[in-house]
C-alpha cells in the first residue's frame, strides 16, 4: 500500500511540475524552492538544488518579470514564443528529477512524458492568449494572467497533497487540450490570414465583374 501511494505521489509530482512549467515555469521553481527550503515540501534529492538561495532569488526575479510581461497584450505573445525554448526543456528536466534515483531509462521516459506535458500546457496557454489578444481591451488579458498564476499554485498544491485528485484532473486537461488545440490552431491561422490580407497594400479586389456582352 505504501509503495502504491509513493508511486502515485511521485507520478503526481512528475506530471504536476512539468504541466505547471508549461504555464509559468518561474512560479514552479519558486514554489518548489521555497517549499523545500522551509521544510514544507519534501523533494527528491535530484530536485533539492531548487532550495539553493541563488536559484530561489533568480526564480523570484524572473517571476516578477514574467508577472509584468504576461499582462501586456501582444508582448505576452512574444514572451510565450521565446519561452517555447525554455518551458518545455525545463518541464522535461523537472520531470526527470522528480522520479528520484531510478534507472537511466526511467529518467529518460519521465523526461519525455514531462516534456510532452509541458508542451501541451504551453501550447494551450499560448494559443488561448493569442485568441484573447484579438480583443483590444486589456482586462481579459490581465484576468487570464492572474488566473493562470492561481491555476499553477492550485495545481501544484493538489499534486503535492492529493495526488490521485490531481492525476484525475490532469487526465481531463489532456483530453480537453487534444480537443481544443486543433480548433485554436485553425482559428488563429484564419485570423492571421485575414489580418495579412488586410494589411497588405496594393492587393487587387477579391472579385471582378465581366461586363463583356455574351
Amino acid at each position: 500500500m505504501e509503495s502504491y501511494e509513493t508511486l502515485m505521489a511521485t507520478l503526481a509530482l512528475t506530471m504536476g511540475a512539468s504541466w505547471a512549467s508549461g504555464v509559468n515555469l518561474y512560479a514552479v521553481l519558486l514554489v518548489l524552492g521555497l517549499g523545500s527550503a522551509t521544510g514544507n515540501i519534501i523533494l527528491p534529492n535530484e530536485l533539492v538544488v531548487l532550495s539553493n538561495p541563488w536559484i530561489i532569488g533568480a526564480s523570484a526575479i524572473m517571476y516578477l518579470v514574467e508577472f509584468i510581461a504576461d499582462k501586456i497584450p501582444g508582448f505576452d505573445n512574444l514572451w510565450d514564443a521565446i519561452h517555447t525554448f525554455v518551458r518545455i526543456p525545463a518541464g522535461a528536466i523537472l520531470a526527470a528529477g522528480a522520479v528520484g534515483d531510478v534507472s537511466t531509462g526511467m529518467e529518460i521516459a519521465a523526461g519525455i512524458l514531462g516534456g510532452g506535458a509541458a508542451a501541451t500546457s504551453h501550447a494551450t496557454k499560448a494559443g488561448t492568449r493569442m485568441m484573447i489578444n484579438t480583443s483590444p481591451e486589456p482586462v481579459t488579458n490581465w484576468t487570464a494572467s492572474v488566473g493562470e498564476d492561481f491555476l499553477v499554485l492550485g495545481g501544484l498544491w493538489t499534486a503535492l497533497n492529493h495526488p490521485l485528485i490531481f492525476l484525475g484532473l490532469f487526465a481531463i486537461f489532456i483530453g480537453l487540450a487534444i480537443w481544443l488545440l486543433p480548433k485554436l490552431w485553425r482559428l488563429i491561422k484564419s485570423l492571421s490570414q485575414k489580418f495579412s490580407r488586410f494589411t497588405r497594400p496594393g492587393q487587387p479586389a477579391a472579385f471582378s465583374i465581366d461586363n463583356r456582352k455574351k
